[in-house]
């Protein structure tokens, strides 16, 4: 390995660390580049009794074995001696994490103070009826009074652009600018730099020293934002982040949370760098460097999140949160993957209290620019990390007929059982019991003295009190033989594997990769144990593990290139002709240059420096933008500058492998152009993995030969005598046969029967022969809890990647950013088998759908046939949610269905986005389809589905048909593909397991629920000791939902009676009866508080009563756009009421629509576009937690466009969207607030309210106190009467008229709108929201009962996969 910038003769000390939340790792080289003479030194991070920072300590003793004499500890360190040092630090992870960093400021655009405790709306854990949402990082909020916003929009039908000039050419005091997007932006309030000034010193002489500044559209117009932070350095200030200079991308919420995280964090590192530099003589970074002559400074580089190593003085917050973690990728790319072969790699490393899993593949990392790391979403670039909640320390758990493992965790106290503090059963003591972890490898540091080994008899002894329990369940329902110790311990091995291969395939088969093409690279303490059972799940053959992989992050280090990163947003349209690509291309030159200058001065040679080129790029009408990396110069035909330019068409295939389809009539945006300048460090390995296989000659081990011991060790099936091999007695070309385990003083390797090790120089090579769990018959007489579980798995997987598949492959906002959608997984009959938790209101109501069709089209169906269903008597729940309908065959026969249910933002009817506040009638709320075949044997009917969205709609009086008719059809097909998805994956199921077995597991996963349930209803029986249950609430035009709950406690069965409900009304709150299904379903999964799976046995033990022709059971002319949205949470109200569980939440979705446009029959065509979100409000109260404020509840869990992402694509301005102080309900515990939302329209549109809890209080419970109804008002431009009016007498009216006209001015005045209303609103006037907030619980004044949460963390999600899977799951 060798280091580009210059190299000295008398220094050469290369030293690469890892300071880790437990261990430091050091890997010091004497500037020999060669792996052999490596030094490698492992000590504990914290140590204060011996030294106080673990890294220096380190050099201390690296430099004292390099220069042959020892360093008395705390003498600064000669830095004479050192090339360079390079360091990954958790400091910035652990100050998220803990809450450890700065006081700081927030200082925002007024009206969104709140932007950030509001977030995108959506709630963590859907079935968390005490809703925790991650700590905001700032203590205090200052706005400014300033506002700009973009002139045009891009869902203009007219597509009209207005040409603006620079600031410089329009002058100071242009309202209309060019940013530097390219967008015209309009400046609508400059800032008082005076006031400015007040505010800030208020804050600094507060004591707060570090502000974080991001106001709306500093991404494109940092002109203000730079102002602030010109006056707060001038104040004084010590640090300030400015959201521009942070990462200059469109979206206010994430920009504003990372400049709060930079500001919450660089201070902290900044110390911590101050204190460790202090321990040199030299300096330390590319400035001492210089300034000392190069004979002291010594260079000092961080690793970043994305990968790359910054100089000292240059580390930020914001991009050290991955720091660690990026070495270990670092380190297994650049040595497990071979240029040559590109075979691409998948790293596993398991920790102690999770799993990182992450890809590098075509030579390239992987980035992502928006991620969540401890609750906090931040934007900038960092490698593609994905964090699982399964790690050794894993907790394992025995409920509801269902092995458990994680997500809460032993941690570092007490630990594992075995660590002999006390501490649970964790995944550590499964692997011990085994046999698959041995003592004799295991530091021996446990115990009062810290001196004894690992505890097998403490594992041992909670084992047997689990097994007991596991027993006494299991024989009691029937199970013939009980499960032995082992068979309980290898289960949740079997299903702590199942749960960290589902991420695995997350990242690589969403993002169209094929898994088992990759290799395994595994590192981390507990990796080498599980690695050939994740590879085998996978159909990955061959796994590598590097001889340093305990300290891989930190080798990942010394390998690693400096990079520095420049990105400017653009708005510019792609074309291959015009000037497009000139102007693209000088913006790329010029970041190019400045980076080159920044690499240069840190030491940097022309030679040595590279760049990645990329564009940021997007269709119209989309949000999921690309980074397009440039086309390597072989794609273009000639050599030409435009070929080697060929950026759309490499966009076009990106987007086609990622989203699995293109739009060729649209055109492609480019959002921001990027350059990742790397200043080259390392040459190369000798020998790639490859080079060496390919010239290795292996050789077996013979019986007995360089054995350290032999063990009995569990595999499937039962223990063997199996060898134990020391690492360091096996040669290079040494084959193993499994099974067989390979140890040292870090890592267990675990090699199965079947697999076999090879030892090569650099690695240890395990390949996967043909497993013996293929021959293995799995009997279907009797259940077998370890399997139920990992079917339990399987089939929500299955629903989950139909739900990745369908938010990749659709094209509207709705289904991509909203993520209003469900899919879900049927037996034969058409019973719920799994059901992604994407949105509650589609729970149980899919299969009514799915059931009514298999009957209409029982023997008529053939391979290859897709239906079709929206309308309310055939299941659905309001016609703008289209279910689309797959059966799956074997032979001739059906075996099961999958189905995808998704909200069409227009499907025609009266008004621009088919949720009319006033309709009457089903057909004024749009097409209605009741059974139609999608797909007939493979091919797409669009002929048809055109004559039901489009025409058919509009042959009724004053209706339109679909206003979009191609997202329409776009999204239809993308819930077609998502079907597809779940048949291929279900019949990859059948293969491995039999059709007999995943048909029998299906039945017993819903035999499971159903157990689940009865035994809740038994113990709420027990609590209100046998008595009915009765509620009853009422929708604001007075109609009652009035239920009874009887409960049968010994058989665990209960009747829901919805008899008092009021008639069928003459509006849109009609509910069809599969939503009240559904309320049911989401209702009990809340009570039980744990995973089950949630299926159609949920519903076994229920009986529901609803009176026909209620509004709970309405005919089928009836409309019903309002029920599944309001009506719906008024159920959920009434259930939680009479179960006692919570305060009434906001009980209600604000459906607010806006738009233009449409094909009314008679009339000509008018092109426009439909707008639709819901909107959060304040959440109920409980006995022992507080509401919480602007969150979605209950029915639903939509997303809320961000406010710049909002103004770039509707002609709105979003004056304010904050929290609603004061509308909770007052209690024990308090309710959560609502919230303000105040839009003004540019030009006229047609604006729809659908709401509730307008009239009647969201209800507190326990003396609580009702929280605030909430209020719609229209800000209307209406003339302004004649003051003199009065003064000339006659009448009234007419006097007042014509003095309007006289005076000719006019005035805003602020009209109720009710709670379902419509309005043609002129452009200036606005619609303000004020929601509802929960209800209080128990009376003002008394002590709270807060209940320490089991892991404080539980709501906080990892990494981009992980963010994809709260996406297309419970965080839908």
């Amino acid at each position: 390995m060798t280091m580009a910038p210059e190299k000295r003769t008398d220094r050469g000390i290369r030293i690469a660390i890892d300071r880790g939340g437990t261990f430091t790792d050091c890997v010091g080289n004497p500037g020999s580049g060669k792996m052999e003479d490596d030094v490698i030194i492992k000590l504990l991070s914290e140590d204060p009794s011996n030294y106080d920072d673990a890294p220096l300590e380190g050099i201390r003793r690296l430099l004292s074995k390099f220069s042959g004499k020892e360093i008395p500890r705390g003498e600064p360190l000669d830095t004479s001696m050192i090339e360079s040092i390079r360091m990954g630090t958790t400091v910035a992870t652990n100050a998220l994490l803990e809450r450890k960093g700065e006081n700081i400021a927030m200082v925002v655009t007024k009206g969104f103070k709140d932007c950030l405790e509001i977030g995108n709306q959506s709630r963590p854990n859907i079935f968390d009826l005490g809703i925790r949402k991650p700590e905001v990082l700032y203590k205090q909020v200052v706005q400014i009074e300033e506002r700009v916003t973009l002139e045009d929009y891009a869902e203009d039908p007219g597509r009209n652009e207005t040409k603006a000039k620079s600031k410089e050419e329009a002058g100071e005091n242009a309202e209309l600018v060019k940013g530097l997007s390219g967008e015209a932006v309009r400046i609508l309030k400059r800032p008082d730099e005076e006031i400015i000034k007040k505010q800030l010193k208020e804050v600094h002489e507060s004591g707060t020293k570090a502000i974080a500044v991001c106001l709306m559209h500093g991404y494109t117009y940092p002109e203000h934002e730079a102002l602030v932070g010109q006056i707060a350095r001038e104040i004084g200030f010590d640090h300030v982040s400015l959201s521009h200079e942070l990462m200059p991308m469109i979206k206010l919420v994430p920009r504003a949370t990372s400049a709060c995280a930079d500001a919450y964090l660089t201070p902290a590192i900044k110390k911590y760098i101050s204190g460790f530099a202090a321990g040199f003589e030299g300096g330390l970074g590319t400035e001492s460097v210089k300034k000392e002559k190069g004979e002291k400074g010594a260079r000092c580089e961080f690793m970043q999140s994305d990968g790359g190593l910054v100089d000292v003085d240059m580390f930020s917050g914001l991009r050290a949160i991955l720091s660690g973690p990026a070495g270990g990728v670092v380190g297994y790319a650049l040595t497990s993957y071979d240029p040559k072969t590109q075979t691409p790699v998948i790293g596993f490393d398991m920790g102690g209290t999770s799993t990182d899993v992450s890809r590098y593949g075509s030579g390239r990392y992987d980035h992502v620019f928006e991620t969540t790391t401890a609750g906090v979403t931040i934007q900038s670039p960092q490698l593609d990390i994905n964090t699982v909640a399964a790690g050794g320390g894993s907790r394992l758990f025995w409920r509801n007929g269902l092995f458990v493992v994680g997500p809460e965790s032993a941690s570092a106290h007490p630990g594992p059982a075995c660590y002999r503090k006390d501490g649970p059963l964790t995944i550590t003591d499964a692997n011990l019991f085994l046999g698959r972890l041995l003592p004799d490898f295991f530091p021996k540091i446990f115990g009062p003295k810290e001196d004894q080994g690992l505890d097998a008899d403490a594992s041992k002894k909670l084992f047997e009190d689990l097994a007991k329990v596991i027993n006494n369940d299991i024989v009691g329902s029937g199970k013939e033989r009980e499960m032995s110790l082992d068979e309980v311990a290898f289960g949740f091995i079997k299903i702590a594997n199942e749960t960290m291969t589902r991420p695995i395939r997350s990242l690589t088969e969403a993002r169209g990769f094929d898994t088992s093409k990759h290799r395994l690279a595994t590192f981390g303490g507990a990796g080498g144990q599980h690695a050939v059972a994740i590879a085998e799940a996978l159909g990955i053959r061959q796994i590598l593990i590097h001889r340093y992989s305990s300290v891989l992050s930190a080798y990942g280090m010394a390998l690693a290139d400096v990079v520095n990163e420049r990105q400017e947003p653009e708005s510019k349209i792609w074309s291959e002709k015009g000037d497009a690509i000139k102007y693209l291309q000088e913006k790329m030159d010029d970041l190019k240059a400045r980076s080159k200058k920044a690499l240069q001065d840190q030491g940097f040679n022309e030679e040595d420096i590279e760049f990645e080129e990329y564009l940021n790029m997007r269709y119209r009408g989309t949000e999921s933008a690309l980074m397009v990396v440039k086309p390597s110069g072989e794609n273009g035909q000639d050599g030409s500058t435009s070929d080697a330019w060929a950026f759309g068409n490499a966009f076009v295939k990106q987007h086609e492998q990622e989203f699995g389809f293109t739009l060729p009539d649209r055109d492609i945006i480019v959002d921001d152009v990027r350059v990742r300048g790397i200043g080259k460090s390392f040459a190369g390995l000798e020998k790639t993995v490859d080079q060496q296989l390919r010239e290795i000659k292996p050789k077996d081990v013979g019986k007995g030969e360089k054995q350290y011991a032999t063990k009995q060790i569990y595999f499937e099936g039962g223990r063997q005598n199996t060898p134990v091999y020391k690492l360091e007695d096996l040669l290079v070309g040494d084959r193993i046969q499994g099974p067989a385990i390979l140890a040292d003083g870090t890592q267990t390797i675990v090699i199965t029967p079947g697999a076999a090790g090879l030892v090569i120089d650099t690695h240890v090579i395990i390949n996967i022969g043909d497993s013996e769990m293929q021959d293995k018959k799995i009997d279907t007489k009797e259940v077998d809890p370890i399997m139920l579980s990992i079917f339990a798995h399987r089939f929500m997987a299955i629903a989950e990647q139909m739900g990745r598949a369908l938010q990749k492959t659709s094209v509207s906002t709705n289904v991509k950013e909203r993520l209003d959608y469900s899919c879900a997984l049927f037996d034969s009959d058409g019973g719920l088998v799994a059901n992604a938790p994407h949105l509650p209101v589609h729970l149980g109501s899919m299969s009514t759908c799915v059931r009514k069709q298999a009957e209409i089209w029982k023997g008529k169906l053939k391979k290859g046939d897709v239906l079709v269903s929206n309308h309310p008597m055939f299941g659905g729940t309001h016609l703008p949610d289209i279910t689309v309908i797959t059966p799956a065959f074997s032979g001739n026969n059906i075996v099961f269905y999958v189905a995808s249910r998704a909200h069409h933002a227009d499907i025609g009817g009266i008004l621009p986005g088919s949720m009319p506040p006033h309709s009457r009638e089903l057909f004024q709320e749009g097409a209605s389809i009741k059974s139609e075949k999608l797909v007939s044997e493979g091919q797409f009917n669009e002929k048809r589905i055109t004559e039901l969205l489009y025409d058919e709609p509009a042959q009724y009086p004053g209706c339109s048909g679909t206003r979009c008719l191609a997202d329409n059809i776009n999204d239809l097909k993308a819930q077609v593909a998502a079907n597809q998805k779940g048949i291929n994956l279900i019949t990859t199921l059948i293969e491995e397991y039999g059709e007999n077995v995943v048909q029998f597991y299906m039945r017993s996963i819903q035999d499971n629920a159903e157990q689940s349930v009865k035994t809740l209803l038994k113990s709420v029986s027990k609590r209100f000791e046998g008595q009915d249950l009765s509620a009853v609430d009422f929708m604001d035009d007075g109609s009652p939902i009035k239920l009874k709950i009887s409960i049968d406690a010994e058989k665990g069965e209960a009747v829901f009676d919805f008899t008092g409900t009021g008639p069928e009304v003459y509006g849109n709150t009609n509910a069809p009866e599969a939503v009240t299904y559904s309320a049911i379903i989401y209702c009990l999964r809340c009570l039980i508080s744990e995973d089950i799976p949630l299926n159609q046995g949920c519903l076994k033990p229920i009986h529901v009563k609803i009176p026909k022709r209620s509004f709970l059971s309405p005919s089928d002319k009836a409309a019903v756009v309002g029920g599944n949205v309001l009506t719906s949470q008024r159920v959920t109200d009434v259930i939680l009421k009479a179960f006692q569980a919570c305060a009434a939440s906001q009980g209600d979705c604000n459906n607010l629509t806006f738009g233009f446009g449409g094909n009314e029959s008679g009339t000509d065509e008018v092109r426009g576009f439909g707008y639709y979100e819901t909107i959060a409000g304040g959440s109920g109260a409980g006995p022992t937690w507080d509401g919480t404020s602007g969150v979605h509840t209950h029915m639903t869990n939509t997303r809320i466009t961000d406010a710049e992402v909002f103004e770039r694509r509707y002609p709105v301005i979003l004056r304010e969207f904050s929290l609603r102080e004061g509308s909770r309900g007052k209690g024990q515990h308090d309710g959560g607030d609502g919230v303000v939302r105040d839009i003004e329209f540019r030009i006229p549109v047609q604006v729809s309210i659908l709401s509730e809890r307008r009239v009647y209080h969201p209800y507190g419970l326990e003396g609580g106190e009702d929280a605030q109804c909430g209020m719609n008002l229209w800000v209307r431009k209406v003339p302004k009467p004649d003051k003199n009016a009065d003064a000339t007498g006659g009448d009234d009216d007419n006097q007042s008229s014509r003095g309007a006209e006289d005076s000719g001015e006019q005035e805003y005045r602020q009209i109720n709108l009710g709670g379902k209303n419509t309005a043609s609103m002129q452009a200036g006037e606005r619609i303000i929201i004020m929601t509802p907030g929960g209800g209080g619980w128990g009376k003002p004044g008394e002590e709270k009962q807060h209940v320490k949460s089991k892991d404080p963390k539980h709501a906080w999600r990892q990494g981009s996969v992980a963010m994809r899977q709260s996406e297309a799951e419970a965080s839908a």
